[in-house]
């Protein structure tokens, strides 16, 4: 594994092993602390978003590993504009052990390894958001176990979250549903790549524009904000698209008993989420955003052990 920037680039076996290891470091960090695995490495934390999970858990991941992060922000670098992306990567490359981005456009990603000396991590793009998708899975595993057969249901917009899931769902065999509205499906192509993992792992596909359909014998519900930092401009025509897809108590109630509700954060709560169903019973949300800084450190561990 040399970069970590899309699901689809990784086999099922490789996933596995990466959930594994978050397992392994997550336990070795509540009975005392992490071993110095990464010792003397650094991380450049390179941003064209603000940032709170991202920003802290991979921070918080490098030091428990012993390692640490340079935190740079959009104004310092200017990804792209004050200098070039591939410029910017190969001077990085000199001076850490790894770079994580979290960009708008993928192919500054992608830009950013075809350069770099070094392994390079999405930590957001418009296209994927690889590792939360990890942390989602991790989440799902330790509540249910065995991954294969479980039904995820996502409900909203086609976005980069859906887009990772998607991918981790039918590289490991678990369901997956989209409920959205019609105009914010997921890109034919990634539907295209999906439906060839599911052909090999077992997983069922469906997309569909109803969500009370959609989340019968779901066993995992997760949403996301119906507008992404970057699309403002689309805002309020969202909000009259939107609302018969907010996750409430009435579309909870009606998948499975034990389903658990998911979100990637920041939450818009009164929009896709009510508090009811967020501060609930069923939500998973806050050990889901810690588990971002254990499946991180999986990510560096493998990246750079």
């Amino acid at each position: 594994m040399r970069h970590f920037l899309s699901i689809a680039d990784h086999s099922p076996a490789e996933l596995e092993a990466l959930l594994r290891l978050a397992v392994e470091l997550k336990r070795e960090r509540q009975a005392g602390g992490n071993q110095p695995r990464l010792a003397g490495k650094v991380l450049a934390m390179v941003f064209q978003k603000p940032s709170l999970r991202t920003r802290v858990s991979f921070d918080m991941a490098m030091r428990h590993l012993g390692g640490d992060a340079l935190y740079l922000s959009p104004d310092e670098i200017g990804l792209g504009k004050r200098e070039s992306i591939a410029d910017v990567s190969r001077v990085l490359s000199g001076y850490v052990d790894a770079i994580m981005a979290r960009v708008f456009s993928h192919a500054h990603i992608l830009e950013l390894a075809r350069y770099a000396g070094v392994p390079v991590i999405n930590g957001l793009s418009d296209f994927s958001h690889p590792c939360q998708a990890m942390a989602d899975i991790l989440t799902v595993q330790e509540r249910f176990g065995d991954l294969r057969g479980r039904s995820l249901t996502f409900i909203g917009d086609g976005n980069n979250v859906a887009v990772s899931l998607l991918f981790a769902c039918s590289r490991l065999g678990m369901h997956f549903t989209l409920a959205s509205p019609e105009g914010y499906d997921l890109p034919e192509q990634v539907v295209s790549v999906a439906k060839q993992f599911a052909a090999e792992s077992g997983a069922h596909l469906r997309f569909v524009r109803d969500p009370h359909e959609a989340v019968r014998g779901a066993h995992v519900l997760y949403t996301d904000t119906w507008t992404s930092m970057g699309q403002e401009a689309e805002t309020e025509k969202r909000r009259k698209v939107f609302p018969p897809y907010q996750v409430n108590a009435q579309l909870v109630s009606e998948a499975q008993p034990d389903a658990i509700v998911m979100h990637c954060l920041p939450a818009h709560r009164g929009e896709e989420i009510t508090d009811e169903v967020a501060d609930g019973p069923h939500s998973v949300i806050f050990p889901q955003a810690e588990n971002r800084m254990h499946a991180q450190k999986a990510i560096l561990a493998t990246l750079l052990g």
